[in-house]
């Protein structure tokens, strides 16, 4: 049986629900289960949390915690890197000093200054972890969900060329969406989509007898769903494609939605363009960072009820057991992995982090070749991956310019600030960041 190992496992919700997958697959229920995390308290919590599933299923998996990050790794066939370097304090910085700017980031963990910095923190962690891996266990895949996805996993192509895949749920939660949307049973869906991380495009969405495009074309003129996603359904409209990404994800992605702030009932709210000023509570300013603190309160709450809380039978829509069974079973499946751009788009830049259709089997992960995107497709991607670029250059060469570039150059930050201001801003979270930074001239 496979050794898999969490580094991060102090996730504990997302570690919950990912070992919950490992252990209600019958070929991978005999697993090791390795949980590494730098915070004690939150270790034991998570290993408590996979024995108990342990114990309740009656599998023979074992699980095993450690702090040492060299011993969880080694023999390891697989490792998952779920970790958040510098924590909700840091996240904590890449909201609130930006937004001293003007800059209304309601995640910030992809691109914007929230993004630019997420990444310069964890870059050299990654760099760490695949340098032990290709020590301590050489055959070993690294599965990445830390983000940002694509700057990360270009980062790691470029620094170390170890074999890897990044994964998301966004086109597994936006598919079943827009199923819904349209009241197609989601089993006769067939999509293909490409693009990038948290920007790729459903090209096509059908049946097997029918283009379902003209359905949720019309599906979306509905006031209540144009209300659940009014920033994806503008891009729909004029750029003719639905992206993978949340409302509040898509909007930091691109100039056009989040400009400057009002205060209402003293809390400072985007103005947004007028089509969607009464946007969802989750859309506000680190609307996802309130959403973590929350998270992390109630988990500690109900911890006891949530060991003794009934398991879920199902899997969940995450790509990571599924991707582990393929391959050690040779049983054919098809994800959306974000992987080197090698041939695979035509018109995005060679080696950039793409997220296309892959073909997974006792073979690893094989993308699919996509060809060209449509030009106004490629057009909004590249304006991320130049952001995405700069950054990679700053991580693995610790030049401090291509930082400020990286800022310069992002849709959101460009839109509302002067370069004065950017430069003034990223002198700002430089100082405030220091102690999670690489060394940077």
């Amino acid at each position: 049986m496979p050794k898999i190992t969490f580094i991060g496992a102090g996730s504990l919700v997302f570690t919950r629900n990912l070992t919950n997958d490992i252990l209600l697959t019958p070929a991978l229920s005999d697993s090791t289960i390795v949980l590494m995390d730098i915070d004690a308290q939150r270790l034991e919590q998570s290993r408590q949390i996979v024995q108990s599933t342990i114990d309740r299923r009656g599998v023979k998996a074992t699980a095993v915690a450690t702090l040492d990050r060299k011993e969880a790794i080694e023999d390891s066939d697989y490792v998952i890197t779920t970790f958040q370097q510098g924590g909700l304090d840091a996240y904590q910085l890449d909201i609130e000093i930006p937004q001293q700017y003007g800059i209304e980031q309601c995640v910030g963990d992809t691109l914007g200054p929230g993004g630019v910095f997420r990444a310069l923190r964890t870059i050299p962690v990654l760099i760490d972890i695949c340098s032990e891996i290709d020590q301590y266990a050489p055959d070993a895949l690294l599965l990445n969900y830390v983000n940002p996805m694509a700057a990360n996993c270009w980062a790691i192509s470029v620094g170390t060329g170890l074999p890897h895949v990044g994964l998301c749920h966004s086109v597994q939660g936006t598919s079943e969406l827009l199923a819904e949307w349209i009241k197609v049973p989601y089993a006769d869906v067939i999509f293909f989509c490409a693009g990038i991380n948290h920007q790729a495009f459903f090209l096509e969405f059908r049946t097997k007898e029918e283009d379902l495009y003209p359905k949720i074309f019309a599906a979306v003129e509905d006031s209540a769903i144009y209300g659940q996603e009014p920033v994806r359904i503008d891009l729909l409209k004029h750029f003719g494609y639905f992206v993978t990404e949340s409302s509040g994800h898509a909007s930091e992605y691109v100039p056009y939605f989040r400009k400057t702030a009002k205060m209402v009932n003293n809390d400072l709210v985007p103005r947004f363009t007028d089509q969607i000023n009464h946007w969802f509570e989750f859309g506000r300013t680190g609307g996802y960072l309130r959403h973590c603190h929350d998270r992390v309160q109630k988990f500690l709450q109900e911890y006891q009820s949530i060991l003794q809380e009934e398991l879920s039978s199902a899997r969940t829509h995450e790509y990571g057991a599924r991707i582990i069974e393929a391959i050690e079973t040779n049983r054919p499946i098809t994800i959306n992995g974000n992987v080197p751009n090698d041939d695979l788009i035509d018109n995005l830049p060679a080696g950039c982090c793409i997220e296309v259709p892959c073909l997974v089997d006792g073979n690893g992960i094989q993308p699919i070749r996509v060809g060209p995107l449509p030009a106004q497709l490629a057009a909004l991607n590249r304006t991320n991956i130049n952001v995405q670029e700069l950054i990679v250059e700053a991580a693995l060469t610790g030049s401090k310019d291509a930082v400020y570039h990286a800022v310069m150059l992002d849709p959101l930050t460009s839109a509302v600030c002067t370069l004065p201001q950017i430069h003034e801003l990223v002198d700002k979270m430089l100082a405030a960041q220091e102690q999670w930074l690489p060394k940077l001239s």
